[in-house]
């Protein structure tokens, strides 16, 4: 089984503008697919870093001396980099979201096909899982987290539910919980609502949110002039965060105007917004929700 199917991987790769003798960053490494093509197209003087946090995608590292994967977060970007002597890159490289792998291995408690102990870390260095939030977090963190990372209207209902349930027994696995909400799953939005729970839940296990918003921040320090950022996001909240800073180079709120009314911003956009093709999603159902976003910085 191969462990991550890389999404819209020319395009992605493209967007960088891969200079042969350029120093590159793939934030999100996997299983090596974006990597290797950028490896693919860079000289003998290039040089790549992977960043993975995930202890299994290290087993994918890369035979090649223009190569250096980094086993971390990819919040800690610039830190690691200066690390390696690296100050400024050409471009980085960004695949957010659940690898395939992630996905598939029921265990670590990511997909709603399973039952698993609830987990949901990225890096099971972490100290802060599923089973903490869903036994631990008060009603108004709970109801934070399923209001702004699921986007659901039942928040309240939910976190309520949680609490007492707990009350009686503690909430171990993906199916306990399940069983704990089943009667928010309606059969025909069951498949959705459940989406929405564990995509809440996995966001404030791992930070997500967070984590983005510093990435990108640091990625503006690091890239060089007419460097590159190509960033694939998978949910609305990812993608509003990359397409504001792209576009204002801030996440709220609208960047201040010179003396003659012009916006100072630090990115320009790369063409549109770029959606996997038809034949894509067929042959890669994760790819449905990807959206590709490309700025350069000016």
């Amino acid at each position: 089984m191969e462990y991550h199917n890389p999404v819209l991987l020319k395009e992605t790769v493209d967007g960088l503008n891969i200079k042969p003798d350029g120093v590159y960053v793939d934030v999100t490494f996997g299983g090596g697919g974006h990597s290797k093509e950028i490896l693919r197209r860079l000289g003998v003087n290039g040089k790549l870093f992977g960043f993975d946090q995930d202890e299994d995608a290290w087993v994918n590292a890369l035979t090649d001396e223009r190569f250096i994967l980094i086993q971390e977060n990819f919040r800690y970007i610039k830190r690691f980099l200066r690390f390696h002597g690296i100050k400024q890159v050409d471009g980085v490289l960004a695949d957010l979201g659940v690898s395939s792998h992630q996905f598939d291995v029921p265990e670590r408690g990511f997909s709603t096909r399973f039952d698993a102990d609830l987990d949901m870390r990225m890096s099971k260095r972490n100290e802060l899982d599923a089973f903490k939030v869903i036994n631990e977090y008060d009603d108004i963190n709970l109801k934070r987290i399923f209001s702004d990372y699921g986007e659901l209207k039942i928040a309240p209902v939910l976190a309520r539910t949680i609490i007492e349930a707990r009350e009686y027994k503690l909430i171990s696995t993906t199916e306990e919980l399940k069983s704990v909400l089943q009667r928010f799953l309606p059969e025909q939005f069951k498949n959705k609502v459940l989406a929405q729970i564990y995509q809440a839940i996995r966001i404030e296990v791992n930070q997500e949110m967070d984590v983005l918003k510093e990435f990108l921040e640091q990625s503006l320090e690091i890239l060089k002039p007419e460097g590159r950022l190509s960033v694939i996001s998978y949910h609305s909240l990812e993608d509003r965060l990359v397409k504001r800073f792209m576009k204002n180079g801030m996440f709220e709120g609208e960047p201040e105007r010179d003396f003659f009314g012009n916006f100072s911003v630090p990115f320009t956009l790369i063409g549109k917004l770029i959606v996997p093709s038809e034949e894509e999603i067929k042959i890669n159902n994760r790819a449905r929700s990807a959206k590709l976003r490309i700025a350069e910085k000016k």
